[in-house]
């Protein structure tokens, strides 16, 4: 029974995670993306303030110092604000299914910055794993048409990019860290929630938003970027954890449903070719894990939320 509910726990956080794309493009129809960024901030950081308290993590907060406080003022910074600045940024420049799909990049620059910063040995698999993602997002950028090469709207594609960078950026930075999930996701967008309010009132203003609107917001903060984490933990508290990371490859297939349903987008062939890819892509960089014992060299020992 155990095993059985963390498919329940992983296919909710899917479920969220995957509504993520299609919202914001709709809030960002009348948003800009510095306004959605603000608001949602604010939601995930109060959504996740009640989680805090309900757990009663209280003695954990008061446990950290003035350097921990550092910590998260500027992992947030990386990790929330600026990835949320460049993912919205690319859903407000290009098709919702595009900017999600190459921003699905950010596993594959977890394995770039695992080599790169924890000094992880570069393997074949990971090699090919590289290789094939990176071609699923040329099939994506040019819609299969590599004898023409259009890419649409550049800076859209670049920041796309940018953000799966800076998370796989801040996934490997924090493997260094042992905070509590919970309290540290809180403290990110604490401080992400000032990062936002400081640029949205230099380049942009607090807007008044409609009811439906507000829904929205809200869903992206406390659903998407709260209850969402919360059932995630959970799949890896009752769940393999094997197992569970590859259930939640399915999100991005979810996202192309609720993108075609909400948004009214037409889902290219060559956006679902892509994301097969990168998806494989992603597996692959991983095969040496699981291949039997015996025909896995060792190595050495070794995402943040």
């Amino acid at each position: 029974m155990t095993k059985k509910i963390s498919y329940i726990f992983v296919l909710l956080a899917a479920l969220l995670w995957g509504s993520t794309a299609a919202v914001a493009k709709l809030l960002l129809a009348n948003l800009n993306n510095l306004q959605v960024l603000f608001f949602t901030n604010l939601f995930a950081f109060l959504g996740l303030f009640i989680i805090v308290l309900l757990l009663k993590k209280k003695a954990i907060i008061q446990s950290y110092t003035r350097q921990d406080y550092f910590t998260f003022a500027w992992m947030g910074f990386l990790g929330v604000f600026l990835y949320a600045f460049f993912l919205y940024g690319a859903l407000q420049l290009l098709p919702a299914q595009e900017a999600f799909i190459i921003n699905y990049l950010w596993p594959i620059m977890v394995v770039i910055f695992a080599v790169l910063i924890l000094k992880e040995q570069i393997t074949l698999w990971k090699l090919l794993g590289i290789i094939c993602s990176f071609v699923g997002v040329a099939i994506v950028i040019t819609k299969g048409n590599f004898s023409i090469l259009q890419f649409g709207n550049t800076l859209g594609i670049l920041s796309a990019i940018a953000g799966a960078v800076v998370y796989g950026l801040f996934s490997i930075l924090g493997k260094k860290q042992n905070y509590d999930k919970f309290v540290s996701m809180m403290f990110y967008y604490f401080f992400s929630v000032f990062y936002a309010l400081i640029a949205v009132l230099i380049f942009s203003k607090i807007p008044a938003v409609s009811f439906n609107q507000l829904l929205g917001l809200m869903w992206l903060g406390i659903f998407t970027s709260g209850l969402a984490f919360v059932f995630w933990f959970l799949a890896l508290k009752y769940g393999d954890t094997t197992k569970m990371s590859n259930m939640i490859f399915l999100t991005p297939f979810i996202s192309l449903i609720y993108i075609y349903i909400l948004v009214g987008e037409k889902i290219l062939i060559s956006s679902v070719i892509g994301l097969v890819v990168i998806v494989a892509g992603i597996l692959i960089q991983s095969m040496k894990e699981n291949l039997p014992p015996s025909s896995a060299k060792p190595s050495n020992p070794p995402k943040a939320d």
